[in-house]
């Protein structure tokens, strides 16, 4: 396992107070400020860059993904369920499971995979432990709770096959590896624990998977980033400054590694709390999927 300290620098001095949901889409990189229900956009991607806000919700917007029938539209994990959020800021409600939910409770991070489903986590306000769900969002907007008893259901990340699904539990510090049925997107058997975190190494967040197959981790109050390989080895972790990163999201052809950190929680932020950073790293991702729309190298 090698440990460094890369080059940093900060994209976007934000001041977000839970900057989120980080992800390339259509040529821009695109991120939420979680709390306060804003969607944003970098253009290029470039630094330093001025982001411009694509919608505010009066309701906290954990992630979103584009529509693959709908351009300019994005399916939404927002306040207490799924929505299509258009592209002059309207919602339409696909679902609010977390409604009928004994705790008050929201949704968290969310991404689609690679068959064009959209998949997203929830949790209660108070972390009460396996209050949390992760929902899947399929095609014809049906939304089905396919997994329960977590605690904060975060970062689902898919290989690019598509079969298999990570999941961090960031209360409890595990990550979590469940294998997907490609045609009906149901979970092949239990989850199995791929990782998990003891005390002192921070707790998983935001995860992305490159195109070397590799898993990249945000790490909540370490100020780390970490990859795993598949066969679940640690093989580096990169120190960035800010103690809570959120998100990660590598570039589909640059070599450039995005993170979005958070001021919650930080008694004496910097300008890297609550900012979107570019670290350079050697492997670059690919761009985010879309909902009702397989990727291209899904073949199932």
């Amino acid at each position: 396992m090698i440990s460094a300290s890369a080059p940093t620098a900060v994209v976007v001095d934000g001041a977000y107070e839970l900057a989120e949901g980080g992800r390339w889409v259509d040529g821009r990189y695109v991120y939420v400020d979680l709390l306060s229900g804003r969607l944003f956009e970098l253009p290029d991607g470039t630094e330093p860059a001025t982001p411009r806000q694509l919608a505010r919700l009066d309701v906290p917007l954990g992630a979103v993904a584009p529509v693959g029938d709908r351009p300019g539209a994005w399916i939404a994990a927002a306040g207490t369920g799924i929505a299509l959020l258009t592209a002059d800021g309207a919602l339409q409600w696909l679902d609010r499971p977390e409604d009928r939910t004994p705790l008050p409770s929201r949704m968290n991070d969310g991404v689609a995979d690679p068959a064009g489903r959209f998949w997203a986590g929830s949790m209660a306000y108070d972390g009460t432990p396996g209050a949390g769900s992760l929902y899947r969002t399929d095609p014809d907007g049906t939304v089905v709770r396919a997994l329960d008893g977590l605690t904060i259901a975060n970062g689902s990340a898919f290989t690019a096959d598509g079969t298999t699904m990570y999941l961090a539990d960031t209360a409890v510090g595990t990550i979590l590896r469940c294998r997907i049925t490609p045609l009906s997107g149901d979970l092949a058997g239990s989850p199995e624990t791929f990782a998990r975190l003891r005390a002192g190494e921070g707790s998983p967040d935001g995860m992305t998977v490159d195109d070397e197959g590799c898993l990249w981790v945000a790490m909540w109050g370490v100020g780390a980033v970490r990859r795993y390989h598949p066969d679940d080895r640690l093989l580096h972790t990169l120190t960035v400054p800010a103690p809570h990163p959120t998100s990660v999201c590598l570039h589909p052809g640059d070599n450039r590694l995005f993170v979005t950190t958070a001021r919650y929680g930080v008694k004496n932020p910097t300008a890297a709390s609550g900012a979107v950073l570019s670290v350079p790293v050697p492997v670059a991702g690919t761009a985010a999927c879309s909902w009702r729309r397989p990727c291209p190298a899904t073949t199932a």
